[in-house]
């Protein structure tokens, strides 16, 4: 198993004509996704390198059966891209979209968390989601990814692809990695996916990767300890960050002695969970913890 997408995903892209869209969806094909249906209003009737496209979301779900959607469109109209996938019943949307407004995003969230609560939103400004060996839908390299019982989730792009590559150089695979991007209103956060994790029966361990800024990582901690049965390893960008440093991130803003690297580490060392200062280290802890088991 794994979580959000596996071998049953049928996959729409938003924004398949586009350069980018076009460029990473034919990789998430290559890779074995099934990619079903294309959006770009105007456009339907057509196809894309064999792709049918439609004019709408809700086209394409009625024809092709599309159960996830992933939106490449510019941020301007990427909000109305994300409610469009909802509102025709889509379950899985992942928002690879970046420069996306505040307030935009805080009015989906909303309008998806007052609806249907089995709907999942991965992003925006996020890499996708990878379930290795089953499906790939965003901008994540399969060709570091394997499966294998290791669940990742991460608020920085850059840092899913160096260590799932660690974990992998030491033969250790991974059940599903998901970015959740670093903006201030993320459609889905850490809870959102340990909760995943923890109910998926092909993922051992959790690797959880944050940075300073915010304090989604220290409710993780606080929810992890009550909550999950799973061992996790933490590593948190930022530990030699000056004060008063901002990462790129938009929600990465350290505010006094909230969001610092070292309050991150003592909530997850006070719950319990390993925190790894590098990620080398991180597939190093991982391993011993597996050994152990």
């Amino acid at each position: 198993m794994a979580i959000l997408i596996d071998e049953n995903t049928k996959l729409v892209v938003q924004g398949l004509t586009g350069s980018e869209g076009s460029f990473h969806a034919g990789r998430n094909k290559e890779y074995g996704t099934n990619l079903v249906a294309g959006v770009t209003p105007g456009k339907g009737g057509t196809d894309h390198n064999g792709t049918p496209i439609f004019h709408t979301v809700e086209d394409a779900v009625k024809e092709t059966g599309a159960n996830t959607s992933m939106v490449f469109v510019p941020a301007r109209f990427a909000a109305d891209a994300i409610l469009e996938s909802y509102d025709a019943g889509i379950q899985t949307i992942i928002a690879i979209t970046e420069h996306i407004p505040a307030i935009d995003m805080a009015r989906v969230v909303a309008y998806l968390r007052g609806g249907s609560s089995s709907v999942s939103l991965i992003g925006p400004n996020c890499p996708g989601v990878i379930s290795p060996g089953k499906a790939n839908v965003g901008i994540i390299p399969g060709e570091i990814c394997s499966p294998g019982p290791v669940g990742l989730v991460s608020r920085s792009g850059t840092l899913v692809y160096q260590i799932v590559h660690e974990l992998t150089q030491l033969g250790i695979g991974q059940s599903t990695c998901v970015g959740i991007g670093g903006d201030p209103v993320p459609g889905s956060d850490f809870i959102d996916v340990l909760s995943k994790f923890e109910a998926d029966p092909a993922t051992e361990m959790v690797v959880l990767v944050g940075e300073i800024g915010g304090d989604a990582e220290e409710r993780a901690a606080a929810w992890a300890k009550e909550n999950m049965t799973k061992p996790i390893v933490a590593f948190f960008a930022g530990r030699e960050a000056p004060p008063g440093k901002r990462m790129g991130h938009a929600g990465a803003i350290v505010s006094g002695s909230k969001g610092t690297w070292q309050a991150k580490a003592d909530a997850f060392e006070a719950a319990g969970f390993p925190v790894a200062k590098n990620p080398t280290q991180v597939a190093e802890i991982v391993s011993g913890l597996r050994t152990k088991a």
